[in-house]
């Protein structure tokens, strides 16, 4: 008997990773956004120092995140996609989104373009790729959380299709600042 569970355990689990693996690859290759050439890669331990230089540059000196934090992330290949996009070999923006097939749900746990390529839909490019990856896997809805104050976001993300579903009180650490919970129901979604 618990031989024919493990049996049907591996076949069960084996089947999800390998179609998770499926969609989650992503080939390094030039994109094009706004007549502009750039390099879209899957993210690797050594774009950890550009990605904290991204966020200190977004966040006032300050990195949300360490490289302890990304490199944990990074490591989670089955249910998380890092990627980088890049122009003349500098990391200009990066995003991070972990898959959750039990509760049907995409998570984007991290978005920055540094400030000078900004208003050029590089976060919007990036987002629409996790879209199409989570629909893919049949997701039910993409989430994020995004600082309150941070309405230039808040309205790219509305953009998309995000609607407002809450407010985290106190979420960030350091400064406490509240997080406004924002949600996409993949089925509504543009393909």
């Amino acid at each position: 008997m618990l031989k024919k569970f493990k049996n049907w355990y591996r076949q069960i689990f084996q089947v999800q990773e390998a179609k998770y693996q499926d969609v989650l690859d992503i080939k390094n290759h030039e994109v094009q956004i706004q007549d502009v050439d750039y390099f879209l890669a899957k993210a690797q331990f050594t774009d950890i120092p550009e990605m904290l230089g991204i966020e200190r540059a977004v966040y006032g000196g300050k990195t949300p995140w360490d490289s302890a934090a990304f490199a944990s992330e990074l490591r989670r290949e089955t249910d998380r996609l890092y990627l980088v996009m890049r122009r003349h070999d500098r990391l200009l923006a990066f995003i991070g989104c972990t898959f959750n097939e039990v509760k049907s749900d995409a998570h984007i746990t991290n978005i920055a373009v540094v400030p000078d390529y900004q208003s050029r839909g590089l976060g919007h490019f990036l987002i629409q790729i996790m879209i199409k990856k989570a629909q893919h896997l049949g997701l039910n809805q993409l989430s994020l959380e995004v600082r309150r104050s941070n309405v230039r976001a808040q309205a790219l993300y509305q953009d998309l299709g995000f609607t407002k579903a809450g407010i985290k009180k106190g979420y960030y650490f350091g400064d406490h600042e509240d997080a406004v919970d924002m949600v996409l129901t993949l089925s509504d979604a543009d393909d």
